[in-house]
Parts: C-alpha cells; structure tokens; sequence
C-alpha cells in the first residue's frame, strides 16, 4: 500500500483525512466518488476499469497480483468492463476480503510470473493467460460453459500480440494448478484470427458438438478477396455468421443479405446466429448445422464429425465437465 495522498487521483479516504487534506463531510458531498471502502476519486473524473484497479491497489496486500481480465484491460485488451470486479490472486499465505467490487483467489504465483505496478504486482502475459481461464475455478458453471467464457478471452489475448499459443504451452507445461486441465482444453482451442469475443464463443460450440470451422475464411476471386466469413466449413460450403447488434442497422442489414445472396447463388449455406440465440441453449445451433451439413455432407463427412462429437464428450467427461 502506498502512503502518498493525491486529492486529483485516487486515494484513500481516511489519509487524507490524517492529514488534513479532506473532511469526512467532504468526502460525502459532490465533489469525491467512492471507488471502494476508503478509497475515493474526483467525481468529474470518468470510471474505467483501469483507474478502479489503481484505486484497488491501494487497500490490497503488497503481494496481491493484478490478473485475469482486470490485469489484460491495463495492458491494452479490455475485457473488462468499468465495473466489472477487479481480479487479483493472493499467495496462499495471506488472507484479504471480501471486499465489494474486488475478486480474489488465493493460489500460489511464482516472482517471475509478476512484477512491481502502482505499489503491488501485475501479472505477467503468459500468467495473465493462465488466469483468464483458471478464475472459473472452482467449478461453479458446466465444462461447455466455462470454455465458452475462456476461450473468447484467450483468443482475444493472443490476437493483442503480447504472448503467443506456443509460449503458453511451454509456460503451463508441468503445472498442477487447480483447473489446469480446464485451461489447457481451452488453450487447445485458441484462435487469434477470431474478431470478437462472440464469434469465439460460437466457435467453440461448434467445437464442442464436433465440427471444426475456419475462423475469418476469405473467398478470393481472381486474387481479390470479394467476402470474408465468421466461421466457415469448408468440405461444404456452411457459412456460420454471428449477427450482434452492430449488424441491426439499416446499412448493415442491406449490405449483409446483399453479400450473402451473392454467396448462395455461389453454393454456400449460412446459418445465422443471433446474440440472443447464442444466449440460450447452444443444441439447437448445431441442430440448425446440422441440418445444413445434411444437406451437403458426404456420408464420410458425417463419420468424421461423429467421431469428433464423440471425443469431446469423453474430454468433457473425463475433465470434470
């Protein structure tokens, strides 16, 4: 914890009580927002989850290492969002919280795997990678589930640059953390060519159900790229697109069944996946896959996604899921 007190950044209430900077009145009028217990902001100041992980640096032990998603946010990947709970792990020795807005796991963290930020430790990528899946251990949630939570966020860390699939491999090789296999399952599924966090989540329930689609796939004609696809299985001419809210504009819609009345009339098939269709039970998009793939599949196709459907289960299965 630091002791410096400075009025226009955060800093810690009953400080700048001691010194006189503040009263107790003025820390519950206007001009200071609480950020958490004792610790304060300039209300005009705006709230990212950057600025709540310094405000909680200040009321967590000196050994607490910034992870997982709040530790990703301040290295350029934002995961996070303003208020989402700042992530840090603890070694096991030292007892801290709860605390409202702050997540801790207590586990064991190596000094390389971290070094000094804003008076604690951040993590460094390959931990912070590790992180990102193990903070859905313990298991609270079904194996298909967590994947689909870590996976997008391990793509989205990879694709940043700032540590590579074969770096985390060497990295986590020889651990024994809890949930490990978890992440390693996750990791085996890692692509940084995906562009969102959702289109990775569908991904991975394709993945999941025994298909094995080709992220941003280009169609070149005459050594142009003419269309791009979310997910796209090849042997078959499936496209499998997911259709957020940035599509729902007038402009966007026009433009996208535009593309994709040009690409039927191609050969290919789409399959469109809406966020609201991603939300629920992910069964009956590989239904709606399914059915395409039938329509196209040669029954050679059908055996091999059959048998990887049934890999996966004995994954599943034999990991906890």
């Amino acid at each position: 914890m630091t002791t410096s007190i400075n009025l226009n950044d955060v800093f810690r209430g009953s400080l700048a009580r001691a010194h006189g900077h503040v009263t107790a009145a003025e820390l519950r009028g206007p001009r200071f927002r609480r950020l958490f217990q004792d610790v304060y902001v300039p209300a005009h100041l705006p709230v990212t989850h950057e600025l709540r992980c310094r405000a909680a640096a200040l009321i967590v032990p000196r050994e607490a290492v910034l992870t997982g998603r709040s530790a990703a946010t301040v290295l350029g990947v934002e995961l996070a969002k303003p208020y989402d709970p700042v992530e840090f792990v603890v070694p096991e020795a030292h007892r801290f919280g709860p605390i409202q807005g702050i997540h801790v796991r207590r586990t064991s963290v190596k000094s390389k795997e971290s070094r000094p930020w804003n008076g604690i430790r951040i993590a460094r990528p390959s931990r912070v990678a590790l992180d990102l899946a193990l903070r859905l251990s313990p298991r609270t949630v079904g194996w298909v589930r967590r994947l689909r939570i870590a996976v997008p966020d391990l793509d989205a860390f990879v694709r940043s640059g700032r540590v590579t699939v074969k770096q985390l491999r060497r990295a986590w090789r020889g651990r024994r953390n809890r949930g490990i296999r978890l992440a390693r399952a996750a990791l085996s599924l890692t692509d940084s060519r995906a562009e969102s966090l959702p289109e990775s989540e569908l991904r991975v329930v394709l993945r999941v159900g025994g298909f094995d689609p080709e992220p941003q796939y280009s169609i070149v004609r005459n050594g142009r790229e003419v269309a791009r696809l979310d997910l796209a299985l090849k042997e078959t001419q499936t496209a499998i697109e997911y259709d957020g809210r940035w599509h729902r504009t007038r402009r966007n819609i026009r433009r996208d069944k535009a593309r994709r009345r040009r690409l039927i009339a191609e050969g290919w098939t789409f399959v469109i996946v809406t966020a609201e269709k991603l939300a629920t039970d992910y069964k009956k998009i590989l239904e709606e896959v399914e059915q395409a793939q039938s329509r196209r599949a040669s029954p050679d196709t059908s055996r091999r996604r059959m048998s990887r459907v049934f890999s996966a289960r004995r994954a599943s299965s034999s990991s906890g899921g």
